[in-house]
């Protein structure tokens, strides 16, 4: 029997990455799986990756009135909802010189507002005894290249973990986040193979532990939030993150 077998769980931003591969634990572990993406495309193709009871939802998790049509969504087709993962981020990194508020809202709806909504509106789906896990960064806790609005946002949405313990404890419903530090996945694809290598191998001298972190390392840490082996563990961070939110800089 699987850690999360007869539980129902969200993760939004899950077409790729952390998001694609905590869903292909969540499912091997008995979960039914919900995964949101901006892109139908990515939809099918995550879809066609992942092997279980799968409802994909072409969902923008930047769009703050859109999370109450998610919620909605669910609450038609799910008696209940055990575990959402708040994965989806904005990950843009500018130098101050370059922000414009459109781009600053842009990330901050995505990264920080979005959640938040979402959480209220699926109060009414959440079991007594659910956790939320919230994905931040090892950029809420260190500074780095361009990374002060993102950095900010990732704190902003990590601190949800104990305001929202507060609020929600009489519910049933655990929050904690999860913060993973540099991690293989597709996010700097577009820089093109060389500039991503140099970007790798900036970040891995970085990490005390001297390699990057894989997604399927930050799925089997978020499969020990959302099972009840973590019934205690409650309006914390886990950072998984190579050492480097402790010890690097």
């Amino acid at each position: 029997m699987g850690r999360l077998e007869g539980k129902y769980a969200l993760i939004t931003g899950g077409t790729s990455g952390i998001g694609l591969e905590t869903a292909r634990e969540f499912l091997a572990e008995g979960a039914s799986v919900a995964i949101t993406g901006r892109s139908q495309e990515r939809l099918d193709e995550a879809a066609r990756q992942l092997d279980g009871p799968l409802l994909p939802v072409l969902s923008d998790a930047g769009d703050v009135p859109g999370q109450a049509a998610l919620a909605a969504r669910l609450q038609a087709e799910w008696p209940k909802l055990d575990i959402l993962m708040s994965n989806a981020a904005d990950i843009t990194h500018l130098p101050i010189e370059e922000w414009t508020e459109e781009a600053f809202d842009r990330l901050l709806a995505t990264n920080l507002k979005a959640p938040f909504f979402l959480i209220k509106a699926l109060l009414p789906l959440f079991s007594q005894q659910s956790s939320v896990i919230l994905v931040g960064s090892v950029s809420a806790f260190v500074g780095h290249e361009n990374a002060t609005v993102y950095g900010a946002a990732k704190a902003g949405l990590l601190s949800y973990a104990r305001g929202l313990t507060h609020e929600l404890k009489e519910r049933g419903v655990r929050v904690n986040g999860l913060s993973p530090g540099p991690t293989v996945t597709n996010a700097f694809t577009p820089l093109g193979p060389e500039r991503q290598a140099a970007v790798y191998e900036e970040l891995r001298r970085t990490v005390p532990l001297h390699r990057l972190g894989t997604a399927t390392e930050m799925a089997k840490a978020a499969v020990y939030l959302a099972s009840d082996e973590s019934a205690y563990t409650v309006g914390t961070v886990l950072r998984v993150d190579g050492g480097i939110g402790e010890l690097a800089y």
